[in-house]
């Protein structure tokens, strides 16, 4: 434990970043706290879901159309829990509610940020064992602090996000978090429950050899998207390079390993999902900022992800997200799609 006196706890490191800045009134610094406080109740249940009737299905479908796990539930409701018992959230929106939840008492009215999460992404590995996420985005509210949130204040666009993150729960469980400055990794110490920064400043490389991708859908998928497939194929056959597959089919897991080793990760459209499959507000935009301030970048094969349009809470989305140059490299195929060069 003595090793640990020369790292930041999260607690430490929100403090120091506070005492840089002046003009700081600490609010994000608490909404940050209180989603790691939400994140450490879930690892918890995570940890140990087959021994409490955590693991599969509650019957009930979310607006998704996806059947809800037990432990989406939980996840949920903690979340819900958190924010709503803080100070420093004015409401939120959740891939598990229809519609927008707005905090309408005396201090939550007063804050000035708005928290749109996905409380368990990749729930449908839960019962292998599979490493599952928490995804957030923090934006800032349009109206008038003091009174509820309007619903104006719920057109949530990635230009108004100021912080985004994530917490992977694997083998060990970290809390990553984005502010327009730096991504910041925090890997918890489950015998004393403190997270402490194990990954400052994170950057992702600018080259990777690693493209995530479900390759079952490869005859469902653009023809710009096949021909850059075909192309890594090829450049490995004639030992040009040495790209590897690597695709969880969870989210948080894919992106993760790919922000810290560098890699791409891709998500076209389909003829089932011609719109893509992924939502806008509360995965695409997030794991978007994050990217972005550790030097990749994230599009819908035409344009930025942050730059997209608000059209409604659910909103689906293609992404193609990853290190600079393996980006760069995609987007001369996609201008077969009528794309741009990303």
């Amino acid at each position: 434990m003595s090793n640990y006196r020369n790292v930041f706890t999260l607690d430490e490191f929100r403090v120091s970043e506070v005492r840089n800045f002046p003009m700081a009134t600490g609010e994000l610094s608490n909404l940050l706290r209180d989603i790691s406080l939400a994140a450490k109740l879930i690892n918890i249940e995570v940890n140990k879901a087959g021994l409490v009737d955590m693991l599969g299905d509650t019957g009930t479908v979310n607006i998704q159309g996806e059947l809800v796990k037990k432990l989406d539930e939980f996840a949920n409701n903690q979340m819900i829990a958190v924010l709503k018992r803080g100070i420093s959230c004015a409401g939120i929106v959740s891939e598990e509610l229809e519609d927008v939840m707005v905090f309408d008492d005396e201090m939550s009215c007063k804050s000035k940020y708005i928290v749109a999460f996905d409380p368990l992404d990749g729930s449908s590995n839960i019962d292998n064992c599979i490493s599952i996420g928490t995804i957030f985005g923090i934006y800032s509210r349009k109206s008038t602090r003091g009174q509820p949130c309007n619903e104006g204040d719920f057109r949530l666009e990635g230009k108004n996000m100021v912080s985004a993150g994530y917490v992977i729960y694997g083998s060990s469980t970290m809390f990553v978090f984005a502010t327009k400055r730096s991504v910041n990794g925090f890997t918890l110490d489950p015998s004393i429950g403190e997270f402490y920064l194990s990954h400052p400043d994170i950057k992702c490389p600018e080259k990777g050899r690693i493209y995530s991708v479900n390759h079952g859908n490869y005859y469902h998928y653009s023809t710009g998207v096949q021909k850059y497939l075909d192309h890594i194929q090829q450049k490995n056959k004639e030992k040009e390079s040495s790209y590897t597959q690597r695709h969880v089919a969870s989210m948080v897991a894919d992106l993760h390993r790919n922000l810290i080793k560098g890699g791409i990760f891709l998500n076209p459209a389909t003829g089932a999902f011609p719109n893509g499959k992924l939502r806008l507000i509360y995965e695409c935009n997030p794991w978007a900022f994050i990217f972005e301030v550790a030097g990749g970048k994230a599009t819908n094969g035409k344009k930025r992800i942050l730059d997209i349009a608000f059209k409604d809470l659910h909103q689906r989305t293609p992404l193609y997200i990853g290190n600079s140059s393996m980006m760069k490299e995609l987007g001369v195929f996609l201008e077969d799609d009528g794309g741009l060069v990303a």
